[in-house]
């Protein structure tokens, strides 16, 4: 039996860095900003950095380096980029007998483009992962204490539901951090009591509740309501705020300069999980959460940075000072 089995999506990233200034502000973009290319042009990259991500993968990468026995559950191309994806599993001591691949869709792929540092825009391709389906797994190998469900999107969402009813039958323990596609769907509130760990931003529980993400302490109340035992709530550089049993926590972020702001999620979940696994204590949980994360933004790419079991984290050096404060709230 597992420890954890992940669920979600495996990707090839590619990271593009560039000193030019190729942004223009405009009010036809939604964020006021746009990353523009002359067509027919050549634009000059400073760096370029390839990897693998994926919900999916990048949480079972921590897991594995915090100590468990730990499966990853997903859909590969059959092809180079699916290969690179199953040996970086190998590579962090994933077990990768779950995974299927396909020769109808490619692997699923990320160019990331960030421009002088300031953010970055994401092309993304939906592959072979987004197409993961109950025909492709053989659920009386689905045997762990725990299941991760990591987003899901288009023809995959399906299966989200049928992982669900298996560990509600076997006893099995989930946490999950649907897509904004998912929380769209009226259909995931009937289900959502089945979810030990409910992990989403604000604007994800905004769309849950239907309260505007600016109302933030309401958008957090309400959605308690929506979670069987532990709800985490990211806020970005505000934070997260976290509900058990009836009491909130509100912890700060670590404020360090960030070299990657990819996996950002996945890994303050997993982090969450991996302490929550061994203790049940929340605070600690948080604690764990936040420097797996901060630790990973510390590098490129969204598994480079994780943290071992044998980091003593409460020492670690990007968790020390005043920017770290746990509060009941």
């Amino acid at each position: 039996m597992f420890d954890i089995i992940t669920f979600g999506s495996a990707t090839k990233d590619v990271f593009l860095r560039s000193k030019e200034n190729v942004v223009l502000e405009s009010d036809k973009f939604p964020t006021g900003k746009g990353v523009c290319f002359s067509l027919g042009s050549k634009i000059k990259t400073d760096e370029v950095y390839i990897t693998t991500g994926g919900g999916g993968t990048n949480t079972a990468a921590t897991f594995a380096k915090q100590g468990f026995n730990v499966a990853y559950c997903g859909k590969v191309g059959r092809d180079e980029a699916g290969e690179g994806v199953l040996k970086d599993l190998e590579h962090y001591k994933v077990n990768t007998d779950l995974v299927s691949s396909t020769d109808e869709k490619p692997t699923n792929h990320s160019v990331i483009i960030d421009v002088q540092g300031i953010d970055r825009t994401i092309l993304v391709y939906r592959g072979a992962s987004d197409f993961h389906s109950k025909k492709d797994i053989s659920f009386e190998d689905l045997n762990s204490k725990w299941f991760y469900l990591a987003p899901f999107s288009s023809s995959s969402e399906a299966l989200f539901y049928d992982l669900l009813e298996h560990a509600a039958l076997k006893n099995i323990r989930v946490m999950a951090n649907p897509s904004k596609s998912q929380l769209k769907n009226e259909k995931i509130k009937d289900v959502l009591k089945k979810i030990d760990i409910l992990l989403l931003n604000v604007e994800e529980a905004s769309i849950l509740t239907g309260i505007s993400y600016e109302k933030e302490d309401e958008v957090i109340k309400k959605a308690t309501k929506f979670c069987k035992e532990v709800l985490l709530v990211t806020q970005g550089v505000d934070g997260v705020v976290a509900s058990s049993k009836g009491i909130f926590y509100r912890s700060k972020p670590i404020l360090l300069d960030a070299n990657d702001r990819t996996g950002a999620g996945d890994s303050f979940g997993s982090g969450f999980l991996s302490e929550f696994m061994r203790s049940g204590n929340v605070e600690n949980s948080i604690q764990l959460g936040i420097a797996n994360s901060t630790a990973c933004l510390q590098k490129p790419g969204a598994k480079h940075g994780l943290l071992n079991r044998d980091d003593d984290f409460q020492m670690n050096p990007l968790i020390k000072g005043d920017d770290f404060d746990l509060l009941k709230w």
